[in-house]
């Protein structure tokens, strides 16, 4: 994951690896939730199946990612969209549509087509109602949303004013969507207070980069034991997201100068963590 300040490139490779940890952490968490032993005690009754609000963090960080690479070229009409999302067509879909093929030929029901033609298209987090083809991947149906209107996400986030009052804005939307529209995480507008708040960390990584690292992790520690003394919620879920997203960005290994992104130990691992966030 890179930035670019003047002619330096940075590289917040510790992003990369906290990705990777929450991914395996939902694995864990879907695991559980099909298999059919128990083993009892906190750890598995408790904080496995916490484990699948890490999705929350994948958009906190995946907003963070976005605004690195492409929010000044955006702003600065320096962006080929046709590129853009070229780009996020091939990221996304072959591999996904291997899984979504597999699950039509197995599922051989005329249901199975129409959501796997929804699935392929990678346009069904429009859809109001669930797909049950590769039914967890609806993070990928709410990801590829939010690439279609990154462009209007980069105008809200042109300045920290405007940021702020998106950020507003978008937490009314998501009590609305819980309150009264009954719609939940699935739902770009449910989840926008999530990626306006990866762009807010994006804004203010300067600031947030000289921040002691020890401060950092106890924030982070504290949001953690405030949310399962108080359960998740919308509050808890952006306090711990963003808690580590802060942390990672104020590891002193958390970005990589030019010449040690080439080693292969460092590509093996971003590699590791993409394949990950595409399986989720």
């Amino acid at each position: 994951m890179k930035v670019e300040n003047g002619m330096e490139k940075k590289r917040y490779g510790a992003i990369d690896g906290l990705r990777m940890i929450a991914a395996f952490g939902i694995v864990m968490r879907h695991m559980q939730a099909n298999n059919n032993y128990e083993i009892g005690g906190f750890v598995y009754d408790t904080i496995i199946p916490s484990l699948t609000d890490f999705v929350f963090l994948f958009m906190v960080v995946s907003a963070f990612g976005m605004c690195c690479g492409y929010r000044d070229k955006v702003l600065a009409n320096q962006l080929n969209l046709t590129d853009f999302y070229s780009k996020r067509y091939k990221k996304i879909l072959p591999f996904f549509g291997i899984l979504v093929l597999l699950d039509v030929v197995m599922s051989h029901s005329v249901s199975s087509i129409y959501e796997g033609f929804a699935d392929l298209t990678l346009l069904f987090g429009f859809l109001p109602n669930t797909i049950t083809v590769i039914g967890v991947g609806w993070f990928i149906g709410l990801i590829f949303i939010f690439y279609l209107i990154f462009p209007f996400f980069c105008v809200l986030l042109e300045n920290k004013k405007r940021a702020w009052a998106a950020f507003g804005i978008s937490l009314i939307y998501n009590f609305a969507c819980v309150n009264y529209f009954d719609v939940g995480r699935t739902n770009i507008l449910y989840s926008g207070c999530f990626f306006i708040a990866g762009g807010l960390i994006y804004l203010y990584r300067e600031e947030i980069s000289r921040v002691s690292q020890w401060a950092a992790w106890m924030l982070a520690i504290c949001c953690a034991v405030l949310y399962y003394c108080i359960g998740g919620n919308t509050c808890t879920y952006l306090m711990v997201s963003c808690s580590l997203l802060i942390c990672a960005v104020t590891n002193s290994g958390g970005y990589w100068r030019t010449e040690l992104q080439s080693s292969s130990a460092a590509s093996a691992w971003r590699f590791t963590s993409r394949i990950c966030l595409s399986s989720v």
